[in-house]
């Protein structure tokens, strides 16, 4: 965790991870197998760390407003105004500017994957105890997902209305579609 830290676009390699550990790259591989098991391991302790008290639990809250309140959990993490904008441009510095390797896309999509799962999570909460009908939590996710990377660029940019209000609306149209629609 240290390690992605200090360089978030920094590709976790066993070997390098083994070396700053100062263990073995064979004993840290028998609890990460692969490169992608260690970068879904420590994304998901970062999370952890970066949004602790997840409310998705809270049942005296009602079930649209546990996942609103969740979903700017995340949102809390690109920053408003110029920490977004540094947030963004630190974005397309690292995924964007030199172009799609193999290296970049794979960073990028372990923290787009882990932003899915802790997605899904909550959906699966939330459809456990029948406040989401049967249906595709994967692609739930993935279009809160989006949502939510449509508002942190918005965070970013220059607007004529308040963010809070609009992003409010946003965030209540794509939940209020979440929980009635069998997606």
């Amino acid at each position: 965790m240290a390690m992605f830290g200090e360089d978030p676009g920094a590709r976790l390699s066993v070997r390098a991870v083994a070396a700053r550990a100062g263990v073995s790259t064979g004993s840290l591989r028998y609890h990460f197998p692969t490169q992608r098991v260690l970068q879904d391991a420590v994304l998901a302790g970062v999370y952890d760390v970066l949004t602790p008290g997840d409310r998705i639990h809270d049942r005296a809250t009602p079930a649209r407003e546990r996942l609103i309140d969740c979903l700017r959990q995340v949102l809390s993490l690109a920053g408003v105004g110029d920490q977004a904008r540094a947030a963004w441009a630190e974005i397309f510095k690292t995924y964007i500017e030199p172009g799609h390797t193999d290296e970049n896309r794979a960073a990028y999509l372990a923290v787009q994957g882990e932003a899915q799962r802790r997605v899904e999570y909550w959906l699966t909460v939330l459809k456990n105890e029948g406040a989401i009908a049967d249906g595709d939590n994967r692609r739930r996710a993935r279009f809160l997902v989006t949502v939510l990377n449509g508002l942190s660029i918005e965070r970013a940019l220059p607007a004529e209305e308040s963010i809070l209000t609009t992003e409010t609306e946003t965030l209540h149209a794509a939940v209020d579609y979440v929980l009635s629609t069998r997606l």
